[in-house]
């Protein structure tokens, strides 16, 4: 059995775990191998959120219990992998179902409503989250064509802890199927999206990548250009290794006819990080600022960029987290915090006309094996000035669970 070909997002999980890494299905013909892998989880989630008028100071306060995936749905990877002429080519399908169920029936599938009518809804099916592949080598670099993971905002979620576990709006897995981890906390969720992109190969320690993606017409009715990304990380060894990245994201839409707030609108964001190795200790920092971008408080890119009189939506956002390892287990607390101003319109006398999302999570990742980790996290969330509303939330979610990487 050949040594497994991880994608590139599990390697990520199991090389922040500090685990030494799990073994896939691996098979070989003719020189061409195919490797299965995947990942598991479950969580038992309890949720208490207190959501105050500031008008009237009347507050409500409700718990929950639920038994849900974290920020990592199920995962089943099929990789494969050869060289021909010279070329490494690789076709990556993946395949992400979760154990959430928006029934309130017991028993009954997902996909039923509230009371088990039987209607589908379109979020609880499987979401087929990598379909591609590329081609290159270590002397001119690689093509990719297809669906995968974005490249803005790419590195931060991939070193944030939680996607071991379910950090915070653990309320947000029914019926997407993941929480949303810190997502909409210090930074904007990357995503899976349809793409041609172009790696460049490593040069030291510097390698770049930049390509299109597919559009949105968030604020107009037609999209002339793609959307366009790119990255470029610098990574280090030695006694205090580490890895310094900035990227950013653009997109523009136009208007075919009238009314329409603005005939040509353009969103932009940056962002900038790095994270550096002492010893056992790992310390990580990260800093976004978008216009017209979306709500990053939501987390979506290019939802609600902008309002009707065409304002751009600023966000902004900054992520920190330190963790530790000792021994088999990894200790880690991390804050962050977004904050959206304008491109929108809140109602009420006394709206600030920005919200604000800040949370932290303390969390504890056991290694119980070289496939089985479990964790226990404790997520304090608070929202201020809630979208269209008078109204503040702080939440308070406990989490304990397992997750599985083979």
């Amino acid at each position: 059995m050949h040594k497994s070909l991880l994608s590139s997002l599990s390697l990520a999980l199991l090389a922040g775990l500090g685990s030494s890494g799990a073994q896939a299905v691996s098979f070989t013909h003719e020189g061409v191998t195919l490797d299965i892998n995947g990942t598991v989880n479950g969580f038992y989630v309890n949720r208490e959120e207190k959501t105050t008028d500031r008008r009237t100071g009347a507050s409500t306060t409700k718990t929950n219990s639920a038994l849900s995936n974290g920020l990592l749905p199920g995962w089943i990877n099929f990789v494969v992998t050869t060289q021909i002429d010279g070329q490494d080519i690789k076709a990556h399908f993946s395949f992400a179902p979760g154990i959430n169920n928006n029934s309130q029936v017991v028993g009954l599938p997902i996909g039923n409503n509230a009371n088990g009518a039987g209607n589908v809804n379109p979020y609880s099916q499987i979401d087929t989250r990598n379909v591609y592949f590329q081609f290159g080598n270590a002397q001119w670099g690689t093509l990719k064509f297809g669906r995968d993971i974005g490249l803005f905002g790419q590195n931060v979620i991939l070193s944030d802890m939680t996607l071991l576990g379910v950090g915070g709006t653990s309320n947000a897995g029914i019926p997407y199927n993941t929480t949303f981890g810190m997502i909409g906390h210090g930074y904007m969720y990357t995503g899976f999206q349809p793409q041609i992109t172009y790696s460049t190969p490593k040069l030291g320690g510097w390698q770049a990548a930049a390509g299109i993606f597919q559009p949105s017409n968030f604020a107009g009715d037609q999209t002339k250009t793609p959307g366009f990304q790119a990255k470029v990380d610098y990574d280090w060894g030695g006694q205090l290794p580490g890895k310094v990245w900035t990227g950013l994201v653009s997109q523009s839409t136009q208007c075919a006819q009238t009314p329409c707030a603005t005939q040509s609108f353009s969103a932009t964001g940056f962002e900038l990080g790095g994270k550096v190795k002492i010893g056992n200790f790992e310390t990580l920092a990260y800093a976004f600022n978008g216009k017209g971008l979306g709500l990053s408080t939501v987390g979506a890119q290019f939802f609600g960029g902008s309002n009707n009189a065409g304002s751009k939506t600023d966000s902004r956002g900054y992520f920190l987290q330190g963790t530790y390892q000792w021994g088999k287990t990894k200790i880690g607390l991390n804050f962050g915090e977004n904050r959206d101003k304008d491109g929108f319109a809140l109602t009420g006398a006394g709206n600030s006309n920005e919200i604000r999302n800040r949370a932290y999570t303390f969390g504890v990742y056991h290694a119980l094996n070289k496939m089985v980790t479990l964790v226990g996290e404790i997520n304090q969330e608070r929202v201020s000035n809630i979208l269209d509303s008078n109204k503040d939330s702080r939440s308070r979610t406990l989490s304990i669970g397992g997750i599985l990487f083979f």
